[in-house]
């Protein structure tokens, strides 16, 4: 609730009652099983819920999304395919989302997922059986051995899920190569190129590069249309991180920033970000549906359906058997809002995180750190008179000291090896007024870490 703490710790006695409850023998009703959630666990939320929350990308839940929620629980379908509403409602959200970033969508060319993790593995899992395909190899008979090692592409600020679906494929990390960023934190499009030329030399074969739209660390959005070309040069498959920041295409003047999106192979977003879909709720879009389908495709023959129709089942497609009924919160949430006030979230955050950069600049204790491009804006509380290893010590700490004074919650990283603080704006209730205590929070706590 806004007039609650945004985040509090959780009493010794409580935290002792969620983590070592003995194993019940005897069952207990729902009646007493709601009073401890009420007494237990409903004080203490994550905060995500509280329009100061500024913590990491997790925005509020959708009212929508969380009104249909319980009833696709209670109709329990699974998603892999068949002739039911879930799995045709999917069709449909799924294609939403393609058509709100503008990203060209063929049927069956893409599935919801737990969340872009999982997204990516399923992107990457797609790109590395073209690869071997093209190679004359059948990377889901012969696995991995004994064949030339293939190339990864990242930019420096590329979230981890990319190297741990590097590491799950059994790509390895010493081929995947981590691409220098420009002073915006975009990543170098002379360095890609360098570097590619330099597993070319080695024998390395280049094949993949994920280009970010929207960075966790500031928002920062890769020159897309540059990257795009560079892997139509090399035969690369050109992934697109979109997580969070693609719905960012909606702001304001975006779409220039975005060129280049509706080029790529393959894309993933979560609809659990800035849409507020309750987790979890990610997708995958793909230029073309075979690649993916060749990739997972295996029907058991027990699940075997002469009445699939082409495109088949959604199981066919990626990782997952059972899949739960996702696309009722996603589809409620996108009918709830509609294009327009989905634009109307978009830009009504991405202004407040401008808002919010033109705050620290004004001041004389804060320093931006990179352009507020989506909804996130990168900072560091610098007073004027303390020197640098005690500023760095200082950033360090104030996320932390933040949360525990609860009016406000704040998250910390690192850029250019450096610590940040960063704040991220979904909360479609934040105000101006927000921003303000968030500052003031930040110099409290900051006053409270040096005494």
């Amino acid at each position: 609730m806004a007039g609650g703490p945004v985040w509090r710790p959780v009493p010794e006695a409580d935290r002792t009652w969620l983590t070592r409850q003995p194993l019940p023998a005897d069952g207990r009703p729902l009646t007493d099983l709601l009073d401890e959630v009420r007494d237990r666990i409903l004080p203490y939320p994550m905060g995500n819920g509280h329009p100061r929350f500024f913590g990491w990308v997790n925005s509020p839940p959708s009212p929508a999304g969380v009104f249909m929620a319980p009833l696709a629980a209670a109709m329990n379908p699974s998603c892999a395919g068949g002739d039911h509403a879930g799995v045709l409602l999917e069709r449909t959200a799924v294609r939403w989302l393609a058509e709100l970033v503008g990203f060209p969508h063929r049927p069956g060319a893409g599935l919801l997922t737990s969340g872009s993790s999982m997204a990516t593995v399923v992107a990457l899992a797609t790109a590395r059986h073209q690869a071997f395909r093209d190679q004359g190899h059948d990377v889901r008979e012969t696995g991995l051995y004994g064949h030339r090692p293939l190339a990864l592409y990242v930019s420096a600020e590329a979230h981890s899920c990319l190297r741990k679906a590097a590491e799950l494929l059994g790509l390895g990390t010493r081929y995947l190569r981590i691409v220098p960023v420009d002073a915006a934190f975009r990543m170098d499009i002379d360095e890609l190129r360098r570097l590619i030329a330099a597993d070319r030399r080695a024998g390395v074969r280049p094949f993949f590069v994920a280009a970010s739209a929207g960075t966790v660390n500031t928002g920062a959005v890769d020159p897309l249309d540059d990257i795009a070309a560079i892997a139509r040069e090399h035969e690369l498959w050109f992934h697109i991180d979109g997580a969070y920041g693609a719905l960012g295409i909606l702001a304001n003047d975006a779409v220039p920033q975005y060129a280049g999106l509706e080029r790529a192979d393959s894309l993933a977003l979560d609809p659990h970000k800035w849409l507020g879909v309750p987790v979890d709720a990610g997708c995958i879009l793909f230029r073309e549906p075979a690649g993916p389908h060749a990739a997972f495709s295996l029907v058991p023959p027990y699940l075997r359906d002469e009445d699939a129709g082409e495109l088949g089942w959604f199981s066919e497609y990626g990782t997952e058997q059972t899949r739960p009924f996702r696309a009722l919160r996603v589809w409620a949430t996108i009918a709830n809002l509609g294009r327009d006030g989905i634009v109307r979230l978009v830009q009504h955050t991405t202004r407040l995180a401008r808002t919010l950069a033109e705050l620290v600049e004004a001041s004389d204790d804060f320093e931006l750190l990179a352009p507020a491009v989506t909804s996130i804006t990168a900072f560091r509380h610098r007073p004027p008179t303390l020197d640098t290893d005690r500023a760095e010590a200082l950033n360090e700490a104030i996320p932390a000291a933040v949360q525990r004074r609860g009016h406000a919650f704040l998250t910390g990283t690192r850029l250019s090896g450096a610590a940040a603080l960063r704040a991220c704006i979904l909360h479609p209730a934040t105000t101006k007024d927000d921003l303000i205590v968030l500052l003031d929070e930040i110099r409290a706590a900051a006053r409270e870490v040096t005494t």
